[in-house]
């Protein structure tokens, strides 16, 4: 170690940043974390929408979730609803900021070194690592780092930084969300399919009991989402009881629609959560995508540290593309919905007997990113599966 200030530098404190920095720890790498931001629980970006898949195979801590979602209502522009209900609890919209304070609390435990206010700058090769130059409040700096994780993002500037894939296709996505303590309405996930205020994508409300999430994406060349969101708001405000009421948080950011980059490693780092386009094209969920392929960096990272020449080759998001090829399809056929009368007539189509449990597939259905048992089949060891981190603070 003496001519490495840690074993691991990671950037970004989202869910990724975060589940990599404290697998690794656990690992016993020596973990250093940074993040622009003061807190990670300022500037929060995603809605935090976890699927029945993620509750099923992870644990978290108590607090972090808001209640069951059964219910999905789906509306076209001309406000047609069609209803959808699960037997199961599909969703829950997790309380990303208490979330990630605990995360974040473990993570210290174990030992990894969190430094906020630090903005990445750029990095260069340093013998088998890198040399990494910081922006802090106390000046710039550089740190010698063995590996690096690049969880910065759909616009990651660690990837291009070590020469790997980069997103090239992305939806913007603002939000805001209201505390509204118990709501007289029921939990659901209501959409909008309009291209007028959400093109290529959707406008929602999410509205659990305890909070209200009321947000609109697209592609951002096709509209302006500011505008669109408060159109939107100003036309669901009343469904909602929200007139007359200030949001208790704003959100806001790109989400990478392109399916998970083919490159996202290389033997001076790898890439995780949005960087790597670890979200579901269609859905533009991240979520389950993000804690999964974490866990998988947390395992080919402390094998690769330790001296393993096959440790990287598992992480390779060429594995994982087949599994998003029909969703790439049906992205490229929402983007295509460009005026009302198309979205009219496919939420029509959806609507009839044929055709609606496709529908309850899309929004209902148990698939997202796939397992991520090593690509050999050999046994991993010590190293755990996915789910060997149900209910424990170290992988």
């Amino acid at each position: 170690m003496s001519e490495f200030d840690c074993d691991v530098l990671v950037v970004g404190a989202g869910l990724a940043g975060l589940e990599c920095a404290r697998g690794m720890a656990a690992r016993g790498l020596r973990v250093v974390l940074v993040d622009a931001r003061r807190s990670v629980d300022s500037a929060v970006h995603t809605t935090g929408i976890f699927v029945r898949r993620t509750l099923e195979d992870f644990d978290f801590p108590e607090g972090t979730l808001g209640p069951e979602v059964r219910h999905v209502v789906l509306y076209s522009p001309a406000g047609r609803p069609l209803a959808l209900e699960s037997p199961r609890a599909e969703f829950r919209v997790g309380r990303m900021g208490a979330l990630y304070r605990h995360r974040l609390a473990e993570a210290r435990e174990l030992g990894v070194e969190w430094r906020p206010r630090t903005r990445y700058v750029e990095s260069r090769r340093h013998g088998a690592g890198s040399r990494v130059l910081l922006d802090a409040e106390e000046g710039r700096r550089e740190v010698r780092a063995r590996f690096l994780v690049g969880a910065d993002g759909a616009a990651s500037r660690v990837a291009r930084d070590l020469d790997l894939d980069e997103n090239r296709e992305w939806i913007v996505g603002v939000e805001e969300v209201f505390r509204v303590g118990d709501s007289d309405h029921p939990p659901a996930f209501h959409c909008w399919l309009d291209p007028r205020i959400a093109p290529g994508y959707l406008a929602w409300v999410v509205s659990d009991g305890e909070e209200i999430h009321l947000g609109v994406g697209g592609y951002a060349e096709r509209f302006a989402p500011a505008e669109a969101l408060r159109e939107f708001r100003e036309r669901v405000s009343a469904q909602f009881g929200l007139e007359g009421r200030e949001p208790d948080e704003r959100r806001g950011g790109r989400i990478p629609v392109g399916g998970v980059l083919r490159r996202i490693a290389c033997p001076r780092g790898l890439l995780a959560g949005d960087a790597a386009g670890a979200v579901s094209p269609l859905t533009a969920g991240g979520l389950d995508p993000c804690l999964r392929l974490s866990a998988l960096a947390v395992r080919v990272t402390a094998g690769h540290l330790a001296g393993d020449p096959a440790a990287l080759a598992e992480y390779s998001g060429k594995r994982f593309r087949a599994k998003f090829a029909v969703r790439i399809a049906m992205r490229r056929t929402l983007s295509a919905l460009g005026t009302p009368a198309l979205a009219e007539a496919a939420c029509a189509a959806l609507r009839l007997p044929l055709v609606r449990p496709l529908a309850a597939k899309v929004f209902f259905g148990n698939g997202s990113f796939p397992d991520v048992e090593p690509a050999s089949g050999r046994q991993p060891g010590t190293q755990a599966p996915v789910r060997a981190l149900r209910g424990a603070p170290a992988n």
